[in-house]
């Protein structure tokens, strides 16, 4: 009999670690978006890991602006950002204050309020595409940037929230290149992802972008 997933709230602490340690730990983890039709729950089957001042590929690599403030605050609060011109993407900030790293959260499976997901994602062909991608996973629970800066370690209530969940084993995650990363940044392995689990995206490398003439 497989034992329910555990839905105690994740802490602080959780997040307030490495990076690259907070990022694999995330697989398997629980996702409640709270939304005014009722909850959406995702099980996270990919991440990708982002540190800051040390990565070319972070947002935060150049100092702090406003859109990026969120990743210089405590961990374990939610950083939403726009990209072009068309998709949110959310991300888990980790790390102590005023050290910006993040988690990009790529896909998982919604494991409830699927029928809320779906209005959301009309153009997925079966439930497994609902959140099968950065800009997917956010559409199906209805992110914008009015969550920026949300702690998801906050209250019952909270629009956003993390649980325990069913951890993935070490022997489930495998790791590569990120997506669609450029240069230096391109080459890190830290994309992380359960092995198998049909929810994840596949990988696309970097391709760049020709200016119009």
């Amino acid at each position: 009999m497989i034992a329910a997933p555990d839905r105690t709230p994740l802490t602080r602490d959780f997040f307030d670690r490495p990076v690259l340690e907070v990022a694999p730990d995330l697989l398997g983890r629980l996702l409640v978006r709270a939304t005014p039709d009722g909850p959406i729950e995702l099980r996270l089957t990919e991440v990708e890991a982002y540190d800051g001042p040390d990565d070319p590929g972070s947002h935060a690599y150049r100092g702090r602006t406003a859109r990026n403030s969120v990743m210089f605050g405590p961990p374990g609060h939610v950083y939403v950002y726009f990209t072009y011109g068309m998709w949110f993407c959310m991300n888990l900030v980790c790390g102590p204050e005023d050290r910006p790293s993040g988690v990009l959260l790529r896909a998982g499976e919604v494991t409830v309020g699927a029928e809320l997901a779906r209005k959301r994602r009309l153009s997925a062909r079966n439930d497994r595409e609902l959140a099968k991608g950065p800009a997917r996973l956010a559409t199906a629970l209805g992110v914008d940037r009015s969550l920026d800066g949300t702690d998801a370690c906050g209250p019952a209530g909270s629009p956003v929230t993390m649980l325990t969940g069913t951890p993935a084993r070490p022997d489930q995650v495998s790791s590569g290149p990120r997506t669609g990363v450029s240069g230096d940044g391109g080459v890190h392995p830290w994309r992380f992802w359960i092995a198998n689990d049909p929810t994840v995206s596949p990988y696309r490398a970097h391709v760049p972008r020709r200016r119009s003439t």
